[in-house]
Formats: structure tokens, C-alpha cells, sequence
């Protein structure tokens, strides 16, 4: 693994790399309010023994990126695609597959449509449709909101109490499959560890913008893999459905019994379909 923290879109992006760079890159793009450690880094070594050269980073306001006061709105979803497009200038790649989860996943399709030119292929898990019908689509959990709605009340100097709120937060997102308790403590212990500053995570309730992109999904030209599992509670199973219909000639993966999550019995799955899902020219 090599760490670069770049500058570029005018803020500081932290990023890491896996395999060599001579191999097809892959774009790891998070979901809102989750650092770069939520890529886990057997996974990302997995998919460079694969055969790809990978790239997780943290998003402005998380990890060892740009950070901004608690309860603040300085950017946009187009912005984030921006930051995404800058770490490809970074490390001087042209063209690169995307896997979005969830947040990144709606990043990677404004990618898709703004350059195509630069993007080979789509590989979403957890995610949805970027526009107007994700409203009449099944609505997050209560149990979700309910959850974060407690977040208030966090200690986020005691830092058990903290990595335990960040840990049991997924939890709350698994479905039916063990959740991996040691796992995920381990990696929020992480994620605190690293965070110049933890609640800045927040401000992705604040999120907003893109709106010259809804609803423009039948203009992404590339080779699209949808995943999604039986049992998100965040965004349902009618979303990865949604977002399959709407990109032309998407494949939809179904993971059975999986949450709102990177679940270890889905890795296979994933990586065999980032691998497969590739331009021909690439």
C-alpha cells in the first residue's frame, strides 16, 4: 500500500494504492460519511492480486482529507466527482473502471455522463437511480434514522464510545448474514484513529447539488454491473432494480441475505464482477 496526499480541485485529498500501476486501474469510490478504511485493505489486496491497479481515498471530511467546521455545507455532489476526476489527474490515468458503493456509486454515474471518455466501466454495489425517482422508490429504515439520530449524544472524545457508535452503525445497515463484529470494531478503530476531525463526517446531511445530472442515467454508454442485496435497509432492494432499468443494458447482481455493506462472503462477488466488467478496449 503507498499513501499520497494530493492537492487538486483546490482541497486536499488523501488517497492509497494497491498492485501496479501498469495493471487496469480501479476507482474505489466510498459512500457518504465513510472514509477510505471502509474499503478494507484485504479487499483492496485481493482486487490488486486480480490483476488491477486500485485507488481508495477519503472524501472531504473524512479521513486525512479536507476538513471543515461541524455543521457546515462547503460542497456538492458534483464537487465530489470533481475530487474524483483530480485524483485520476494525480496519478496521471487517463481512463479508469469505478466502483461506487452507495454515495459513490450515484459519484461514479456523474462521472459517467460529465467524461465518459475517461471512464471504462461501472461497477455499483448498494446504490441508486440519481434523480427524480429515487423519491417514489421504498424509503430508508426508520431503525437507520432512529440510530444516527442519537448521534448528538456521542462522546466523541471517549474514544470506545466512539468507535463502538461507528462499528454498531453498521450493525444497524447488515442483513441477515453474521455481522462481523471484530471486523468492523477494527475498522472503525481505524477510522477514528486516522480522522483530523471525526464529526465532520455530519456534513454529509447537508449533501446536496447535481441537478444537471438527474435523471440522465440512459446516457451511461459503459459497461454497468449493479449489486445489490436482498436486505438493505438503507436503500432497498427496489433501487439496485431502479438503477438496473435505468442504465442501458446494465446487469443486475443480486446478493442474497446482504445489508447496506461490504460483507466478506460477498468479496468474491465483487471482485469477480469489477473484474469482468470491462471495456473492450481497455
Amino acid at each position: 500500500m503507498k499513501q499520497q496526499l494530493l492537492q487538486t480541485n483546490r482541497v486536499e485529498i488523501n488517497t492509497e494504492s494497491f498492485g501496479n500501476p501498469n495493471d487496469p486501474p480501479v476507482l474505489l469510490i466510498m459512500g457518504a460519511m465513510s472514509s477510505l478504511d471502509w474499503w478494507d485493505e484485504k479487499f483492496c489486496e485481493r482486487l490488486a492480486a486480480a490483476g488491477r491497479y486500485v485507488i481508495r481515498y477519503d472524501h472531504r471530511d473524512l479521513g486525512q482529507s479536507v476538513v471543515y467546521e461541524p455543521g457546515t455545507s462547503n460542497y456538492t455532489i458534483t464537487d465530489l466527482a470533481d475530487d474524483a476526476f483530480g485524483i485520476l489527474d494525480a496519478y496521471s490515468i487517463e481512463k479508469v473502471n469505478i466502483m461506487g458503493m452507495s454515495l459513490g456509486g450515484m459519484i461514479g454515474q456523474i462521472m459517467a455522463i460529465k467524461h465518459p471518455e475517461r471512464v471504462l466501466s461501472l461497477t455499483i454495489l448498494a446504490s441508486s437511480v440519481f434523480g427524480s425517482e429515487q423519491a417514489e422508490l421504498p424509503q430508508m429504515d426508520q431503525k437507520i434514522l432512529d440510530f444516527h439520530g442519537k448521534s448528538a449524544s456521542v462522546d466523541w472524545n471517549d474514544r470506545e464510545e466512539a468507535v463502538a457508535y461507528l462499528a454498531d452503525g453498521w450493525a444497524v445497515l447488515s442483513g441477515s448474514k453474521p455481522f462481523e463484529k471484530k471486523r468492523m470494531y477494527a475498522l472503525a478503530e481505524r477510522e477514528y484513529t486516522r480522522a483530523k476531525q471525526i464529526q465532520s463526517r455530519f456534513n454529509y446531511i447537508f449533501l446536496g447539488g447535481g441537478e444537471e445530472y438527474f435523471d440522465r442515467m440512459n446516457e451511461i454508454t459503459v459497461p454497468t454491473i449493479i449489486l445489490h442485496g436482498t436486505e438493505d435497509r438503507a436503500l432497498p432492494f427496489e433501487h439496485g432494480q431502479a438503477l438496473a432499468r435505468a442504465i442501458p443494458h446494465a446487469e443486475l447482481v443480486t446478493l442474497e441475505g446482504t445489508g447496506h455493506e461490504l460483507h466478506t462472503e460477498d468479496w468474491d462477488i465483487i471482485i469477480d464482477s469489477i473484474v469482468r466488467n470491462r471495456f473492450i478496449g481497455e
